[in-house]
């Protein structure tokens, strides 16, 4: 999709936090990445020193976060630049900071449940799908032209 700097709304929570809502909504402000199966949420969060950022996450969904600068924590364990938090199932998130701000990517979504085929830049759910793939890479018919 594309999607410019200037599509994406920003929401400023009372505590300081800000937030770009990439897809998802948050108070009632929606991000353009919308109508994907997964239910994602999406957003770039910076959350000032000494706080706290609580966020409400979906029984049932992925949630992770991506530290991109900065540093804080989640549950005493510390968290700083380029270091992925696999959340466990609840019903909310907490990311607290200290001495330095922490901006970070949330990302949460409803599993598919689907088979997963891996290989090099290619995801598909079967093998045979996977072969497929390759072979239309190499015969230049991968991509699809509407």
């Amino acid at each position: 999709r594309d999607i410019t700097k200037a599509d994406i709304p920003v929401v400023n929570l009372d505590n300081g936090t800000a937030i770009k809502v990439i897809a998802g909504n948050l108070e009632g402000v929606t991000g353009p990445a919308d109508d994907i199966v997964i239910d994602p949420e999406y957003m770039d969060c910076t959350v000032p020193a000494h706080t706290d950022f609580v966020h409400p996450t979906k029984r049932g969904y992925t949630v992770f976060i991506y530290a991109i600068d900065g540093g804080g924590t989640v549950k005493d364990t510390p968290v700083s630049d380029r270091t992925l938090v696999l959340f466990a199932d609840g019903d909310e998130i907490v990311v607290s900071t200290g001495e330095s701000a922490l901006r970070f990517l949330l990302f949460s979504g409803r599993p598919l449940g689907e088979s997963i085929a891996w290989r090099g830049p290619i995801v598909m759910n079967t093998r045979e799908e996977l072969d497929l793939a390759f072979q239309e890479l190499q015969e230049d018919t991968f991509i699809k032209h509407g």
